[in-house]
């Protein structure tokens, strides 16, 4: 099928994408890399999917810092370990809830001794006296709000309790210095611990400051995720985010290299967000980065950028909102998510029923539900402006599941049929997709009175071949990114 690609001329060849540079880390790292999964050092409970995604957040963590080299990690704690102390917080701040609640069945006579009003002043005193100390304000979170009182006359005496207290009273040096070195507190007190179980902020989420008024006036800027107020000598204001954007059109057309397009667009759309641009620009810049994400496959950032759009369209600022409602539908399809798409169907109106691309969404998703497959491809082969790359998401599967009825209508088919029914672009690919799936062995070659050979697919003997393909695939929908 024919794909029409974003600003790309016709005259001029695309350039192949080039590789991303290979990160080397430091030795130490490597190391504490390698023994994060070293079989001695497993625990219980924690996978090593968990491991990997924890190791990813504590090296981004530093290397946004730069402290890669200088932290120690021979001491620094595994994140196994690190996952596990953060299990048994939750467990014990789930505990303390419980056990503070009023409907728990215990009095404060329960929960009220001496020895529980010492403990929660220590820990409350410990706590605002050494990380929050050295966290700036935008990052404080409220801790007095993680503690649940009981209700009744004696509220205010257990508030006191808990946030009242002397560190240097409650605590020996030798404590101090091992939960120091615990936090990787410094002797001058500077928090390097990385908020692991704070949520991470949407990068394209309004921030809760004030406009940043930018100064900077470079073309590119890498993207580096926000963990302080930004300031405006690294923000760049909205003339020059023009130029960059049109910048990187130009060369979306000539280098085509997805990873670097993608981070200065991330690093555009940041730049807007901390100014609280919302314009008919900012619409231009979500739409751009979608449709170079649609033709590369990346779910994850088109689903970004659509979710911001879907709220930009909203305050009926000018753009495409036809187009990406049609591109919604289809991502909904892809998705097989039903609820979604009964709330999307609501709220058409008559009149968006009947604009060209979300029609053809419209007829994809009808012609799927009653299982006219010959309606489908033939959608396929027509899709408007770039919805064939979302149609390319599923077109496998649903190529799988017509594969599955033929097999129940016919013995043996031509195939030239299948590829005509299927929209394959050859009957070479036709066969190289039912070589790839284990179908091989009902391709048969037949030789008509004119001795021509002719290729013919035993569909009716390869029946269960592809029921379980097609269950297979409808089994393993990805969802990533999901709107």
């Amino acid at each position: 099928m024919h794909r029409s690609r974003f600003d790309t001329p016709s005259q001029a060849a695309s350039a192949p994408p080039a590789k991303p540079a290979k990160v080397e880390w430091p030795p130490p790292v490597r190391e504490y890399v390698g023994r994060a999964f070293e079989v001695g050092n497993a625990i219980a409970g924690i996978s090593k999917d968990d491991i990997t995604m924890k190791l990813r957040e504590i090296i981004s963590f530093f290397a946004e810092r730069s402290q890669l080299e200088s932290l120690d990690w021979p001491t620094y704690p595994l994140p196994q370990e690190i996952i596990r102390d953060e299990r048994a917080a939750a467990k014990a701040l789930a505990q303390q809830n419980t056990l503070f609640s009023p409907h728990s069945g215990l009095g404060n006579a329960a929960v009220d001794t001496p020895q529980s009003k010492k403990r929660k002043s220590q820990d409350k005193t410990e706590l605002s006296g050494s990380a929050d100390a050295s966290i700036p304000p935008w990052r404080r979170t409220n801790l007095e709000s993680r503690i649940t009182f009981t209700n009744g006359p004696n509220e205010k005496r257990h508030k006191k309790n808990a946030l009242s207290g002397d560190l240097s009273s409650k605590f020996d040096q030798a404590d101090l210095e091992k939960r120091k070195q615990r936090f990787q507190l410094g002797k001058n007190g500077n928090n390097t611990t990385p908020p692991w179980s704070s949520p991470k902020p949407d990068p394209d989420a309004d921030m809760d400051t004030a406009p940043c008024v930018g100064t900077n006036m470079s073309l590119e800027k890498s993207y580096f995720r926000l963990t302080a107020p930004p300031k405006p000598e690294t923000v760049r204001p909205q003339p020059v985010l023009e130029k960059t954007l049109a910048m990187l059109r130009k060369k979306w057309r000539t280098d085509k290299n997805y990873g670097y397009m993608c981070n200065q667009f991330k690093s555009l759309r940041q730049d807007l967000t901390v100014q609280h641009i919302k314009n008919d620009f900012t619409v231009k810049v979500y739409e751009t980065h979608a449709r170079i994400a649609l033709e590369q496959g990346d779910m994850g950032e088109y689903n970004q950028c659509q979710t911001q759009l879907k709220a930009l369209y909203a305050q009926n600022l000018p753009g495409k909102p036809d187009e990406f409602t049609a591109y919604r539908i289809l991502y909904f399809v892809y998705t097989c998510n039903k609820t979604d798409m009964n709330d999307l169907l609501a709220e058409l109106t008559p009149a968006d029923k009947t604009k060209p691309e979300i029609k053809h969404a419209l007829d994809v998703r009808s012609s799927l539900a009653v299982g006219n497959y010959h309606k489908f491809f033939r959608l396929y082969s027509v899709a408007p402006h770039m919805g064939g790359y979302l149609m390319d998401m599923f077109i496998e599967r649903e190529r799988l599941h017509a594969l599955a009825n033929i097999s129940r209508a016919f013995i043996t088919v031509a195939l030239r049929y299948v590829t005509d029914e299927l929209q394959f672009g050859s009957d070479d690919e036709c066969r190289e997709f039912l070589e790839s799936h284990g179908a091989s062995y009902a391709i048969e070659k037949k030789v008509d009175e004119h001795d021509a050979v002719q290729l013919r697919v035993k569909v009716k003997e390869a029946a269960s071949t592809f029921e379980s393909l097609r269950q297979a695939a409808f089994a393993r929908v990805d969802i990533k990114g999901q709107i």
